[in-house]
Order: structure tokens, then C-alpha cells, then sequence
């Protein structure tokens, strides 16, 4: 393990290679102590730039042999140095030979090549192929790979790499082998290698071209019956890709592998995608809705890198978002189309609202995830400048933002627009390693567009302030909306400039209906909504022929990821939950709504007021639970509140103790006191027949969940008594965990019973008991007398099925705690700190990203109320003083300490 603090890297001092590895052969003889790697690089130098030595990256391998050209170099042609060799060669091409050992069963780390449940995996991206052999390890340096893989047949039958199967066959002492060649070029961190006992979904499936290839799903024996949905969602995301963008497989098989320990969702490698299984594993006794949809979501994403990200990947890792911000808003896009192609049979209107739903789903994503990291010390742009740890800049900011400022190009460029530019971008890059900036110049080339002030979007952190205020004359029945933007200040950025911003915009009038809109200046046909481009510091745009004074609808759709300030009074804010018809913006004056009510009442607990929830409040919120017009789906997004991080993000200071008094005793009235809808509610919402993964079916189950969850924590004895009920007799996990969560999330004496029992069904299937672990991890206390969670966090730690070592666990069980029961972890006498620091030092000695993640939960510290803080400050020094502290974890606690490094 690395445990020297790394120097920060510059994106400013990138130089290209001097040297090209063109082919790399590798022979794996497994072991799992000793697995021994022979590398054969074909390097040729690059005449395009000056002259250098070859540089090899290696960390805890073993080199046993180096030779090049066939001799052993001079020991002055061979330096090592801290990061691995570097090599001085002569002439213009080199073959140099590696030997290297390693061993998989000691690396607890789980990047490069590891055990897990007696098979052999690698995870290469960012960095994970130095472990496993010497070699340049960053991804402008792109070969083509020849693996060879042997080892025991009886304990790895299954022998897979990147690319073709073209040789296999048997060796002595009952050790066989498989020969892999994948044709295209690729950076290390695409490399995969799996050798395991498993078997496979197989389909056969043809082309856009009419080419025939082979699709496979790789479980443990015992889980093909589970591998089912994986398969589908990767053949529509075949599908959707050739359709909509013109992309197509360009191997002869796509394999998909599910392992069970993983420190990420999913990992891209060239044709041999490995998953946590978390994200290939369902059947409906087993999996929710939820689970469903995010293992659709998932396939797809690693599918769609095999062209954006693999065909085309990243000239050096600031420029991550690259691949990754573009692929999360491929994926968001045909995860959209798949919902509303399946509730189409429901009409047009049900079809615009499985895309809503999607939508909404992924703002919440950005807003509980993005907005807080914006607002802290590890404040980034989508593109960094400087990193000292690449595994900390997977974030929600290079995924999720920068999915929404592709989203925003795709707004000013519109649909055929991008596609001309995604078009060009494959023309000029195939097979190449690029930059940011090579991609939204070719969507300025093939759309006539300068995009030079867009670029800010990639260079500066922060979340924006956009401001409107609306001013109407009645006389010339005009309607102007004045719009400002400003950029707070961010960590190494005082100054910010001027951003483009696509503001979506429609007019309501006061029956409820959108108003044409019509431009002054301007030829336009009257649409109902229409996207303002934002580019200066103020501007204001007129609106001609408008008869009433309208209420205005900003923002639609959430056009771009920035914080809307906008004055609208209580009555504004039902008026828009009633009539708006943009689904986003019906939900969000929902959640403004709610928050505005929470916060206030957040500040009566904090003062030791009495508590009331306003008459207004609950009428508006009734009358969208009950407008049967509505989806159930959207119906259950409306009704449910905005998350406590959310919220604390809103507060100042943020306040965990009165947040949650608040949100308790918001779920009690409204449970109360719209009791009867809930109940009717359930009984309405009722599925027939056999479990589906439907957008229609999995909307009214959500909205039943949630009918139990208020009923639950009101304690309305017939919603008590559904519960454990629905909980007794489920046959679908969706409807099983929504009664045990309704009933966990309540004072119901029913709770440990139902836990137990719940515990004693699933105690052989790890992913389900990850549930149950995340479920008591953010459990509320409804009762002031019962014992804080953190006993229960602790307990749970002992029980057979968690393992330190195991990231699904540590992020269900210590995860679930530390980001989602805030209440509860920041506890007045500081014990959820000081449970946090013996975790986050416990995880380092396993596995720096795990526990890097993990210490992540208090980056935010200095948002919070005073006396937390000084509890907080000794237990993030606590970690910065462990001996051996990682790269990983000792950036995260030196920002948050406000200490560079």
C-alpha cells in the first residue's frame, strides 16, 4: 500500500509519451499467493515529440526478470524510482520483457488483480494494472493486448480476458488455459481478467449490420435464474445505441461478469464488463423496482462506454468527465426512453410522465450528492486542474454534472444537433486518446456554434445562483422576466466567470393553462415553452401579447444544473403544484413547498416552539395525493419529502437534532391528518397478477409503499395492521421491503420481529441482507427512550453476514449510517464522530477508495452548528495523525481541514 502523502498532479504538466507500447503479450500463470506475470512490450518511440526514456509504473509487484531486446539491460539503463522504472532505450523501437509475482489473495485493496470467493478479477481503472505488472499506466497509453491465461481447471474453469477467444485447451497437472486477442487499442485501464467458477446466460443475437454475436452474463452457479434481466437491458441497450446514435458492437461477443466484492458499481473493460453484482442480480422475490431500474441503468452505462470511453477515451484522467459525464447522460437518456416506451400502452400522457418520474429521480441524485460537494472543501470542476489521488475525483460532480452540462449542449444544439456533433466526434477520434476540449469542438464545428464561453462550465467549480424576477404591464400586455446569474466562491476560485445557461421558461395563466409565447423582436410561432440562453450577468427577456398577468414557470425540465432563486409566496407555490404543466416543475414547487415548511418548523424545534404544520400546506399536498389525473409514480416522487441532506444543505447552520424533530413530526401530520386518502390510497393501488419491472406497476407500488410509510409513522392502527400484513404475505421484494421499512420507520413494537424474521428468510442472500443492514444503518428513532442507532450500527457489525472487507457491506451498514441518518450520527456527545474515525482508520489498512469514500461523510463540517463542530475538528485530526494513512483518505481529511497538501 501507498502510504507516502503523493505530491498534487497538475493537469498543466501533462506531456505526451516518448515512447508507444504498440502490442503487449501477457501470460498469467495464476496462484493465489503467487501468481506469476510475464509482459512482452513491442515499444516503439514517438517521433512527434522530444526524446526520453520509457517510464513504467509498478506498485507492490515483485519483479523477478526484466530484459530488453532478449539480454539483461545495463544496470545504468535501469532506474527505479518511487512510482516503478524507468527505462533508457536506444534507437527507435525496443522489445523489453517483464517478469513480475504478485499475490491476489493478500490484496485486500481490490484494485489490480485480487480473490474473491476463490476466483480471480481485476479492476484496473484508474490505476489498478501497476499492481498487477510494469507499465505505463495512464490512458493515452493505448495497445493492443494478447493475454494468455492458465491456472487449476478445477477451482477456475472459466478463463476470460478482453477481446476474441481464438486458443484454449489443457496443460499438465490438471491446469488449463485460454488465449485472448482484443483488435483494438486500448489504455491498461481497460484490461479484465476473470478466472472463476461460473456459469453463463448465453444469447445469440445480429447486428444493425447484420453481423452475429454472442452476449453473455457470467454468475456463481445457483444465480443464473437471476442474470435474466442483466441480459435484456443489455440487448435494448444494443439496441437503443444503434438507434439512436449509430453505434454498434464491435466485437464478436460482449461478456458481462458479477463478483461479489467490488469497490464501484461496474468497471467498462473492452468486451469484458465486471460488475458488482449488486448491478446484475435480480429476480422479484429478491429485488425492488428500485433495483431493477438501477441494474438497467447500469448495464447500459458500461455498454455505452465501448464507445464513448473505449473507442474514444481520455487523453490523461483530468479529463474523466470526458467519458463519464457524456455516458451518465447516454444512459440517463435510454433509461428515459425504455420507461416511456413501456408505459406507452397507458397513452401519451403516461409516457411523458415515466420520463418525468426519470428525470425527477436523477435532479434528487444531483442535488442530495453534487450540490453539497460543489459547497465544500472538495469543490471541483467537472474538469480538474489538480488531483493528488485519482480514485477521489470519481465523483458525483464528474458524473452527475457533468452529465447535465452534456444535457445543456444537447439543450442549445438540439437532438439533431448533437447527434451531427457526436458524428463528427467519431470521425476525427476513433481509436484516440482526447481531451474535453476535442469533444465540444466538434459539436461547435458541426453546428456553427461558438461554444468558447460554454468551456467555463468545464473549468470551474461551484454550483450557480440564477435569479428571476418577473415584472408584467398590463397596458401593453407585455411580461418581462429578468434573469441574473452569479457563482459563489469555491476553494482556489474566488473569481468566477460568466456561464452560458439554457433557461427553460412557460407562462401559466390564471385558469391553469400554459400561454403562447412570443418574443418581442422576435418571429416566433408561440410555443408554450421556450429556453432562454443566460450569458451575461443580467439580461431581460419580453414577452409581447400576454393577456393576464401570469404566474411563471422557470426552469423546466431543471434545463441547468443551478440553484433557482425566485420569490413565490405559499399561494404561488400551490397554484404551480396544481397547474404547472411541467412535470419537473410540479414536483419541485412541491419539494419548495415542503422545504419551506420543514425548515420553519426546524426552527421552532431549535427555539423550543410549539410545532404546527400550516392548514395551506397540507390542502395543496392533498390535492396533488389525490388528483387521480396524476401517475402514481409521479404522485409518490410529489409526496415524498426532500431528503435530510438536502436539507441540511439549506439550513445555516446546518442542524441535524431540530431537522429531524421537524421532519418526525411532519410524517405524523400528515399521515394523521390525511389518514383516509392514504388508506383509500392503498386500497386503490392494489397490482394483479404476477411481479413485472414496469413503469406503470412499479409507480403504483411506490405510492402504496409511501401510503404505509405515513400510515406507519402516525401510528393509524389499519395501516399498521396492512403493514404486517403485506409483510407477512409478500411475494415480491418491492412490496416486502416497503412493509418492513414502513414498519422499521415507525414506533411500532412490530419492528424486531419483523427484522428477525426478515433476517432469517435471506440469512444465504448477501445483496438482500445489504438492504436489511441499510435499513436499520437509517433508521429513525421514533421514541426518544429507545437506545441511539449507533448500539444497533455497532451490534450489526458483529453479525456473521458483515465483513469489513466487503465494500457492499461497508457501504450498506457504515454508509447507510454515516450519510443517511444524520440525526443520528452527528449526535450531541460527539460518539458518531468518534465512531466514524475508528472506522475510516480500520477501512484504510484494507482499502484506501472504500475508506476514502467512507471519510468523505464529514468533508462538510464546517456547515455545521458550532458545537458539532468542535466535537468533529479532534476526529478528523485523529485520522490525519494514523500512521500509514493513505494518499486516498489523507487528501479527503487535508481538504477538509483546509490543508492543500
Amino acid at each position: 500500500m501507498k502510504t507516502e502523502h503523493a505530491p498534487a498532479i497538475l493537469r498543466a504538466d501533462y506531456q505526451p509519451l516518448a515512447w508507444q507500447i504498440e502490442r503487449i503479450e501477457l501470460h498469467f500463470h495464476l496462484d493465489p499467493s503467487a501468481t506469476r506475470v510475464t509482459s512482452r512490450l513491442h515499444c516503439v518511440r514517438d517521433v512527434r515529440v522530444p526524446a526520453g526514456p520509457l517510464r513504467l509504473c509498478g506498485e507492490d509487484v515483485e519483479l523477478l526478470s526484466l530484459r530488453i531486446d532478449g539480454a539483461e539491460p545495463e544496470s545504468t539503463r535501469v532506474v527505479r524510482d518511487a512510482v516503478g522504472i524507468v527505462l533508457h532505450l536506444d534507437g527507435d523501437s525496443a522489445e523489453i520483457e517483464i517478469v513480475t509475482r504478485i499475490d491476489p489473495s493478500a490484496n485486500t485493496t481490490l484494485s489490480g488483480l485480487y480473490q474473491s470467493r476463490g476466483g480471480f478479477f481485476t479492476q484496473c481503472e484508474a490505476e489498478g494494472f501497476r499492481r498487477i505488472t510494469f507499465f505505463p499506466d495512464r490512458p493515452d497509453a493505448m495497445s493492443r493486448y494478447t493475454v494468455t491465461v492458465e491456472a487449476d481447471k478445477a477451482s477456475c474453469p472459466v478463463l476470460l480476458s478482453n477481446g476474441n477467444l481464438v486458443e484454449q485447451g489443457e496443460l499438465e497437472g490438471g491446469r488449463h488455459y485460454a488465449k485472448w486477442v482484443d483488435p483494438f487499442p486500448k489504455p491498461s485501464y481497460l484490461f479484465a481478467l476473470v478466472a472463476a467458477k461460473l456459469v453463463a446466460l448465453e444469447r445469440r443475437v445480429t447486428t444493425a449490420s447484420r453481423r452475429d454475436v454472442l452476449l453473455q452474463v457470467w454468475v456463481e452457479d445457483g444465480n443464473l435464474d437471476r442474470a435474466g434481466h442483466a441480459m435484456d437491458s443489455l440487448m435494448h441497450s444494443m439496441r437503443w445505441d444503434e438507434e439512436t446514435f449509430g453505434l454498434e458492437l464491435d466485437l464478436d461477443r460482449f461478456m458481462i461478469v458479477a463478483v461479489s466484492d467490488f469497490n464501484m458499481g461496474a468497471m467498462e473493460n473492452k468486451g469484458l464488463n465486471i460488475f458488482n453484482s449488486k448491478y446484475v442480480l435480480a429476480k422479484p422475490e429478491t429485488a425492488t423496482d428500485v433495483d431493477y431500474e438501477n441494474i438497467e441503468s447500469v448495464v447500459a452505462h458500461e455498454y455505452f462506454h465501448n464507445w464513448t470511453g473505449n473507442r474514444v477515451t481520455c487523453r490523461d484522467w483530468f479529463q474523466l468527465t470526458l467519458k463519464e459525464g457524456l455516458t451518465v447522460f447516454r444512459d440517463q437518456q435510454f433509461s428515459a426512453d425504455m420507461l416511456g416506451r413501456m408505459a406507452e400502452a397507458g397513452g401519451e400522457a403516461a409516457a411523458a410522465s415515466a420520463r418525468a418520474v426519470k428525470r425527477i429521480d436523477d435532479v434528487r441524485v444531483l442535488r442530495a450528492a453534487q450540490f453539497p460537494e460543489d459547497a465544500g472543501p472538495m469543490a471541483h470542476p467537472i474538469r480538474p486542474d489538480r488531483y493528488q489521488e485519482i480514485n477521489n475525483f470519481y465523483t458525483a460532480t464528474v458524473y452527475e454534472k457533468g452529465a447535465e452540462v452534456i444535457r445543456m449542449l444537447h439543450t442549445l444544439l438540439g437532438a439533431e444537433g448533437f447527434r451531427n456533433g457526436m458524428d463528427l466526434y467519431f470521425s476525427y477520434y476513433d481509436g484516440q486518446a482526447v481531451t474535453c476540449d476535442d469533444f465540444v469542438d466538434c459539436m461547435a464545428e458541426a453546428n456553427g456554434r461558438d461554444l468558447d464561453q460554454f468551456m467555463n462550465w468545464y473549468a470551474q467549480a461551484g454550483t450557480p445562483r440564477v435569479k428571476a424576477v418577473g415584472s408584467y404591464d398590463a397596458e401593453g400586455r407585455v411580461y418581462t422576466l429578468t434573469l441574473s446569474q452569479r457563482t459563489p466562491p469555491t476553494p482556489g476560485q474566488p473569481e468566477k466567470q460568466l456561464l452560458v445557461i439554457p433557461v427553460a421558461v412557460g407562462l401559466i395563466g390564471p385558469d391553469g393553462a400554459d400561454l403562447p409565447l412570443r418574443v418581442a423582436h422576435e418571429n416566433n410561432a408561440g410555443a408554450t415553452t421556450r429556453v432562454l440562453e443566460l450569458s451575461e450577468v443580467e439580461q431581460s427577456f419580453r414577452f409581447v401579447d400576454v393577456p393576464f398577468e401570469p404566474v411563471p414557470s422557470v426552469l423546466r425540465g431543471f434545463s441547468a444544473p443551478v440553484i433557482l432563486e425566485l420569490d413565490e409566496d405559499d399561494a404561488r407555490l400551490a397554484f404551480r403544484m396544481a397547474h404547472d404543466s411541467d412535470a419537473f416543475n410540479r414536483w419541485d414547487a412541491t419539494q419548495r413547498y415542503a422545504e419551506r415548511v420543514i425548515l420553519a418548523l426546524a426552527a421552532d424545534a431549535a427555539a423550543g416552539r410549539p410545532l404546527a404544520v400550516p392548514d395551506g400546506f397540507v390542502a395543496a399536498f392533498r390535492a396533488l395525493l389525490t388528483n387521480d389525473s396524476l401517475d402514481p409514480a409521479f404522485r409518490a416522487q410529489a409526496a415524498a419529502l426532500p431528503s435530510e441532506g438536502y436539507l441540511l444543505e439549506r439550513m445555516e447552520p446546518a442542524d441535524p437534532a431540530p431537522l429531524r424533530a421537524a421532519l418526525v413530526f411532519l410524517m405524523r401530520e400528515l399521515g394523521s391528518r390525511l389518514a383516509d386518502d392514504w388508506l383509500k390510497l392503498g386500497d386503490a393501488l392494489a397490482v394483479d397478477g404476477p411481479y413485472r419491472y414496469h413503469p406503470a406497476d412499479a409507480g403504483r407500488r411506490a405510492l402504496a409503499n409511501l401510503a404505509l410509510r405515513y400510515l406507519a409513522a402516525a401510528e393509524i392502527e389499519p395501516g399498521l395492521v396492512r403493514a404486517r400484513d403485506q409483510f407477512e404475505r409478500f411475494g415480491n421484494m418491492t412490496e416486502g421491503f416497503g412493509a418492513l421499512a414502513a414498519l422499521v420507520q415507525s414506533a411500532s413494537p412490530a419492528r424486531k420481529a419483523a427484522l428477525e424474521s426478515f433476517h432469517a428468510r435471506f440469512a444465504n442472500d448477501a445483496l438482500v441482507l445489504d438492504k436489511w443492514f441499510a435499513l436499520q444503518a437509517a433508521a429513525w428513532r421514533w421514541d426518544p427512550s429507545e437506545e441511539p442507532v449507533l448500539e444497533r450500527v455497532r451490534a450489526l457489525m458483529r453479525d456473521a453476514a458483515f465483513s469489513l472487507g466487503n465494500p457492499n457491506k461497508v457501504y450498506a451498514l457504515l454508509g447507510g449510517f454515516f450519510r443517511n441518518n444524520p440525526a443520528e450520527f452527528h449526535a450531541a456527545n460527539g460518539s458518531g464522530y468518534a465512531f466514524w474515525a475508528e472506522q475510516v482508520i480500520a477501512l484504510d489498512a484494507k482499502n484506501p477508495q472504500v475508506a476514502s469514500r467512507i471519510a468523505r461523510s464529514l468533508e462538510n463540517w464546517r456547515r455545521f452548528a458550532p458545537a458539532l463542530q468542535a466535537r468533529i475538528r479532534p476526529e478528523l485530526e485523529k485520522v490525519a495523525a494514523a500512521p500509514g494513512l493513505s494518499p486516498d483518505v489523507a487528501e479527503i481529511i487535508g481538504k477538509a481541514l483546509g490543508n492543500e497538501g
